[in-house]
């Protein structure tokens, strides 16, 4: 089964989502999972809020991923996850609820279709059978037995308050044989009926059956389902845990716990999305909906050029978000904008398709194209909409957005926007045109809407706000100095001296934030550019002709001479790459960014096949936990924990299979992931290591089979740090050994290129060390430093550029290997932390260590001053500390 290789930001999710599950048995409390996970991952513990209504040491955690993340795609890998790591069951059962039913027939399509990505990255959890609500109502224990069970429906589908809701806690005669053979304790924790004046009774509903089987809960856009109802409702179920994904978390009402956070950056540095939006406002709509066709043409062009070099097809779509339609008013409504497409534009009927509530064109293209939109054989080039498109349609082809009304309406334009963010094929285009997208609105500020489109983008994609304001640029120079919200713009204020007072107090509050009146020296100064509008009501509020002259060039002089557009080198274009370290492997170059490449001999030694005294620890610490365990004294009351009890219940609900020794070793080396190794090899191991446990006292086959999950991940830990101590070795001989030079390569035939925009920091810095204006950084963000002392780095390096010994620097940011520099060590990556370009286009990379941690850094020395020493003058280290600027300096 092919399975599509994951994004690096995706893979990094996960790997947060594995640590967290198995910290949650390692210490066997979420909260002081979630705490140590998010300390581990970035440096900064995060507070474990629990959800009123559920156990508050119930594993609950957010992935927030902006628009165009690939969401769905990460909830179905997490799975196995699920399984293998946090229940360590074979099967389970996952509820997986999305916000509406338009979103559920097409997630519920997709991952039971057995072709889609979506249903092969599920199939790493292994057999996997996905139903609707109504199809779970006949579920059979059988398949429970045999198959991770994914349920999609709606939150809204299972409230008791709804009439199909209510099916879900009715009692049934097809799910009877869920019931049978039940003990005392999986009794008790079943829902009750009233019965009136009769003893209540137990139905035998759905509900039930999911409280025995304790599901997880994977809820997808997790802002839409956030009230106390939706909680109610999935406290019914007694959930495993609960894992959301949205572009939004909530920060306030009931905070989302936060695990992992990606930003809009690190999706454009690995090409899921198209950035940045380029912005064009047109005050007349026939000029920009012109505009908004020549462009279309140009990207049409273009991948028309680039699918005749062998790139996949591609046909520009263009969403055009029309006015609505008002009784007796002309407006510029979906007719209106049809009849200009075909009447002015020649603009052939075919190639336009309206979606309205009243009329859906889309649904009928689906219908007619297998496809649909994206097929070649299909015409469309223009969609034309009112307010929002149906939900769940997605089309990465669509690249330009047309707006007819204000982008402030936000619903809808927020939606729109994500439509034409998502990158075709998630693969970096030929041409540069085609990595960005555009859009085209009627108005004569650009600054305001400028601002409207970051405001949606933060508050309805997920992006940041330091980001967005990047990712929204002028699509032409002269508006580019009217955009105030980009954080680029240098304005000096116009002074104009008039005769008469204006009467400032008329202007629309936006208008009188730009100007002041000095009524001692008869001046009035414009502190902001001022629109063809803006400047209009200024002059209104003189009535002189002479004053009005004066205001119109001082407003035109604010647009022009009184603005400088400051731009960073990523903005100028400026190139920035970065020689890195490869290897000869076989006979070939190959980018040594895993130790792994490095050639040799490993074989697992069966000397080493038992397990340790930590390894049988933990297994028998797993064993009483499961056969009923710990418990917590909380204020004198006797608690148990709720991992104990989530063991306890699935060990009654899915019940071990009988296997034999063999049959068991066979299912651990099938499930061990370990490319390095021979499968003889490791079946000796594993057979090996499994009879050396079963001759231990108090462990039998029957324990083992109960045990076998914990029993691979030991294994899979063990086998993890014999392999690392072999690959240190190889390491140390291929780097640093007689024959270093022939194997290892700094020659320029890889390079590291800091994208122009794709730096994502997880926390930008916000002057808490002091206030410093780094001009020559590369971006114009600036991730946050370690410390006082890196801050003051920073600025001698600002100071050396400044005075034009350094051309330009980034403040490299650490585990983003997408968008950062590294070197490559025998345990990990070392990011060092700031590049520099000099002026003879040598790099200069800087590392700063406080004195406590130099010594220990030695690893990270010896790379860094090996990477330079081979790269043949073309690079320079230098690992500074103790404020030794002079060091520094000495290798400019």
């Amino acid at each position: 089964m092919q399975v599509l290789t994951p994004k690096q930001y995706q893979e990094s999710i996960l790997e947060s989502v594995a640590a967290y599950f198995d910290a949650c048995h390692e210490t066997g409390d979420p909260d002081q999972a979630f705490y140590r996970t998010t300390k581990a991952l970035w440096g900064e513990g995060s507070a474990y809020r629990p959800i009123a209504g559920f156990p508050a040491d119930m594993p609950y955690f957010c992935l927030r991923v902006p628009t165009g993340g690939g969401k769905t795609r990460l909830a179905a890998r997490a799975v196995e996850l699920v399984n293998s790591k946090l229940l360590r069951t074979e099967h389970s059962v996952i509820l997986w609820l999305v916000p509406s039913n338009a979103i559920r027939e097409q997630t519920y399509k997709a991952l039971r279709s057995r072709e889609h990505p979506y249903h092969k990255d599920l199939r790493l959890a292994g057999p996997v059978t996905v139903i609707d609500l109504t199809e779970a109502r006949a579920l059979t224990r059988a398949t429970l037995d045999t198959s991770t069970v994914v349920i999609v429906a709606t939150v809204q589908a299972f409230r008791r308050e709804d009439t199909e809701g209510l099916k879900v806690y009715e009692s049934s005669g097809v799910l009877m044989h869920h019931f049978e053979g039940l003990d005392e304790a999986q009794r008790a924790n079943l829902l009750k009926e009233n019965g009136g004046e009769r003893p209540a009774v137990t139905p035998y509903s759905l509900a039930n059956v999911l409280r025995l089987r304790r599901p997880f809960v994977i809820v997808d856009e997790a802002h839409n389902s956030r009230t106390p109802l939706s909680f109610d409702t999935l406290a019914r179920f007694r959930p495993s845990g609960i894992l959301e994904l949205t572009a939004t978390p909530d920060t306030t009402t009931t905070p989302s716990n936060v695990l992992h956070s990606v930003s809009a950056s690190e999706l454009k540095a690995e090409h899921m999305i198209k950035l940045p939006i380029q912005l064009e406002t047109v005050p007349d709509w026939q000029k920009c909906l012109a505009s908004a066709i020549d462009r279309r043409e140009q990207l049409h062009e273009a991948a028309r050029q680039e699918h005749n070099s062998g790139a996949e097809y591609l046909r520009p779509l263009v969403l055009i978000q029309a006015q609505p339609r008002r009784k007796g008013v002309e407006t510029l409504d979906v007719d209106a904008v049809k009849a200009e497409l075909v009447s002015n534009h020649n603009i052939p009927e075919k190639e336009i398709v309206i979606a309205t509530g009243e009329e859906r064109g889309l649904d009928q293209v689906e219908k007619d194209y297998e496809g649909g939109i994206a097929s070649p054989k299909c015409p469309v080039r223009f969609v034309i909409t009112q307010q929002a498109l149906a939900e769940g349609w997605d089309c990465p082809a669509a690249y330009i957005l047309v707006s007819m009304a204000a982008v402030k309406s936000s619903t809808a334009v927020e939606q729109l926007l994500g439509r034409i963010l998502r990158q075709p094929q998630a693969e970096k285009r030929a041409t540069e045109a085609l990595n960005r997208c555009y859009a085209y609105v009627v108005s004569d500020d650009f600054s305001s809407t400028a601002n409207a489109l970051r405001d949606r983008l933060v508050e309805g994609s997920g992006f940041e706000e330091r980001e967005a304001s990047s990712f929204v640029a002028a699509a032409r120079t002269e508006q580019s100095k009217l955009d105030l919200g980009s954080g680029r713009i240098v304005f000096t204020p116009v002074d104009v001296v008039l005769t008469e007072k204006p009467e400032l107090k008329s202007l629309p509050k936006d208008t009188k934030a730009k100007v002041s009146w000095d009524a001692k020296k008869g001046r009035l100064t414009i502190s902001a550019p001022l629109s063809t509008q803006e400047t209009e009501a200024l002059q209104a509020t003189v009535k002189g002709e002479t004053s009005r002259g004066l205001i119109s060039q001082a407003a035109e002089a604010s647009r022009t001479q009184a603005v400088q557009v400051f731009q960073s080198p990523s903005e100028r274009g400026l190139d920035f790459r970065v020689p890195q370290m490869c290897v000869m492997v076989h006979g070939e170059l190959t980018l040594f960014d895993d130790p792994e490449v490095l050639e040799y001999p490993w074989d697992l030694p069966l000397g080493h096949a038992a397990p340790d005294e930590v390894a049988i620890r933990e297994l028998d610490l797993a064993s009483r936990v499961r056969d009923g365990g710990t418990i917590d004294v909380d204020e004198g009351k006797v608690k148990v924990r709720f991992m104990t009890e989530l063991q306890k219940d699935l060990g009654l609900a899915y019940k071990p299979e009988h296997w034999t020794e063999a049959k068991l070793a066979a299912w651990i080396c099938r499930n061990l992931p370990d490319p390095y190794t021979t499968h003889a090899s490791k079946n000796a191991f594993v057979s090996a290591w499994l009879r050396n446990l079963l001759a231990r006292d108090g462990f039998d086959l029957a324990k083992a089979n109960r045990q076998k999950f914990l029993i691979r991940q030991l294994l899979e830990q063990q086998i993890k740090l014999m392999r690392k101590e072999a690959v240190r070795d190889a390491y140390q001989t291929a780097l640093f050994g007689d024959e270093r030079e022939e194997r290892v390569k700094v020659d320029g035939s890889y390079n590291f290129e800091f994208h122009p925009d794709a730096y994502a920091p997880d926390r930008d810095y916000d002057g808490r060390f002091g206030e410093a204006d780094f001009r020559h950084h590369y971006y114009p963000r600036i991730g946050d430093f370690d410390s006082k002392e890196e801050y003051l780095c920073a600025c001698e390096l600002e100071k050396w550029a400044a005075r034009g010994s350094i051309k330009f620097w980034v403040r490299n940011l650490v585990r983003k290997p997408c968008c950062s520099f590294f070197l490559q060590t025998a345990e990990s990556r070392f990011f060092p932390d700031f590049v520099c370009m000099l002026p003879d286009d040598t790099v200069l990379v800087v590392e700063y260590k406080g004195g406590d941690r130099y010594a220990s850094a030695k690893p990270d020395r010896d790379i860094g001053e090996l990477w330079a020493e081979l790269s043949g003058g073309r690079c320079r280290f230098v690992m500074a500390t103790d404020k030794k600027w002079a060091e520094i300096e000495a290798r400019l």
